[in-house]
């Protein structure tokens, strides 16, 4: 039993158990926010116990399951794996705790249920990230589509059922495509090494020296099913309407979390099992992410729907973390392996605070509000730190990331970085025009403006009767604490984190290189 098994059971577990506890909401809730601070209790002495300078898979473990095509139950980490792990136990937490305040389940719908589903997205999505063996990801990736697709189709809003079949559909085609190409690296094995396999440290030996025309095929499969996850424009069409229907505590995962098994792909699997056609198809993933960046950041401009919003400017950040990847610098690709943290810590804490905003307005269109920093002020706040994170301000965890993407990918890509800022900059603007638009002028909308009692109060449309409009609560305050407390640590302190992945880049540029 190692780390990673039991930090894939404990969620495991804990999923089993409220599927038994649908019929007592209270209880349900207990029982999730338990098995949750367990599981990010463990993962602390998990992340101690790992040996940044050591080998790249650490803590693994590997199972016979099927010998006869030589495919292992196996599990390890990198560092890159270690951080999307870590973040996952943080946000877990913080989405069952915001149950009832950010997130309010549809009537007839038990917490049960809700939470379990919650548990199984988190054990399934940290098995992604430890499998080391190609066709155990593969069944991993494909399985974690199940449970998030019954959250948007079961809980969300009033178009769920399309966002959810649309979601489903471009992941799953996607990991059918991937599995193509794993099959055609097995064989690659099976003819070297007269025995198939799909463990991936033997992978990247074996396929890395394949003629460039099967490697470019092969890596296409891959990058086509890690793009779609990503979201890479074209492949991203999916994301707004998910992420839009979802509920706030899914949004965070799905936006926070799982896109980034598209990024990981890039450096766990396209580039080091594909050295020669990663550099040949550069430039086209180039040309794909400043599309990204560019786009989101326009279409986020247009948008009146706050979660679209966020969708749309992620679509941006994804664009730029693939930039920093595909340019082969080491700082750009530390930039971007670190932006898949912080983009999770300050996108996570920006959708919960819209949360909480819209469980106060009833609303997630953005021209129903204004002024609220006048009956919120503390809300205002906590919203404007979470999009100058976003936006990547000094001093905000996001900058470091950022500010190494753009030094290092500009030695070797001068044009694409100077196009990405320009996008970066226009999202930035964005977020502040949000915040702008929300917080700040006179209190204007039905879902805001005082009857009969002036600020603090505001009247529920759908309700037609008077509902208060208070700042933040306690509970509220404790689900948003870690987030802040992360993201001014980590935008003065990058240290830890900078630490644990760049041995893990370092290696990958090496495969990529030619070392071994």
């Amino acid at each position: 039993m190692t780390w990673l098994l039991i930090l894939i059971l404990v969620p495991l577990a804990g999923s089993l158990v409220l599927a038994f506890l649908k019929g007592n909401d209270r209880a349900a809730v207990l029982a999730a926010l338990g098995f949750s601070i367990l599981e990010f209790l463990l993962v602390i002495p998990f992340w101690l116990s790992y040996n940044a300078s050591g080998p790249r898979l650490q803590m693994t473990s590997s199972f016979d399951w099927i010998p006869s095509f030589g495919v292992h139950i196996a599990f390890g980490t990198d560092g890159i794996a270690l951080i999307m792990i870590a973040v996952i136990a943080l946000l877990v937490p913080i989405v069952v705790g915001g149950l009832g305040t950010m997130d309010k389940l549809p009537a007839g719908r038990s917490a049960g249920g809700f939470l379990s589903l919650i548990l199984l997205q988190e054990a399934l999505t940290i098995g992604v990230f430890a499998a080391t063996d190609v066709f155990l990801f593969y069944v991993l990736f494909e399985i974690m589509l199940i449970p998030m697709y019954f959250l948007i189709g079961g809980y969300g809003g009033a178009n769920r059922q399309y966002a959810a079949v649309k979601f489903f559909l471009y992941s799953f085609l996607g990991g059918l495509i991937m599995l193509a190409s794993a099959i055609g690296a097995y064989s690659l094995a099976a003819d070297k090494l007269g025995k198939g396999t799909f463990d991936w440290a033997t992978l990247v030996t074996v396929v890395r020296d394949a003629p460039l025309s099967t490697q470019i095929w092969l890596f296409l499969g891959f990058f086509l099913a890690f793009a779609i996850k990503a979201p890479l424009v074209p492949f991203h069409t999916w994301l707004p309407d998910a992420a839009g229907e979802a509920p706030i505590g899914v949004a965070v995962l799905l936006v926070g979390v799982l896109d980034k098994v598209g990024t990981f792909g890039f450096l766990r699997y396209c580039l080091p099992m594909f050295p020669e056609a990663s550099k040949t198809l550069a430039p086209l993933v180039l040309v794909l992410s400043v599309i990204g960046v560019l786009y989101g950041s326009i279409l986020a401009a247009g948008q009146r729907d706050m979660k679209r919003f966020i969708a749309y400017v992620s679509i941006a950040h994804f664009g730029f973390i693939s930039l920093g990847i595909f340019a082969f610098n080491e700082q750009a690709m530390v930039g971007s392996a670190t932006y898949m943290l912080n983009h999770s810590l300050a996108t996570g804490m920006l959708i919960v605070v819209i949360g909480l905003v819209v469980a106060r307005g009833g609303s997630t269109r953005i021209s129903d509000y204004g002024g609220m920093a006048k009956v919120t002020p503390l809300l205002a706040g906590l919203f404007l730190l979470a999009g100058l994170s976003t936006l990547s301000l000094p001093g905000t965890n996001s900058f470091v990331s950022e500010f190494l993407v753009l030094i290092g990918s500009f030695v070797d890509q001068p044009v694409y970085t100077i196009l990405a800022t320009v996008g970066m900059v226009l999202a930035a603007a964005y977020v502040l025009w949000l915040y702008q638009r929300v917080f700040q002028g006179p209190v204007r909308g039905d879902a805001l403006i005082g009857v009969g009692g002036g600020p603090g109060t505001a009247i529920a449309p759908e309700l037609g009767a008077k509902k208060a409009i208070r700042d933040l609560n306690g509970r509220e305050i404790a689900i948003l604490a870690p987030l802040v407390v992360l993201i001014l640590v980590l935008g003065f302190y990058p240290k830890p984190v900078l630490d644990t992945v760049t041995p893990t880049v370092q290696q990958t540029l090496s495969a990529v290189q030619g070392g071994k």
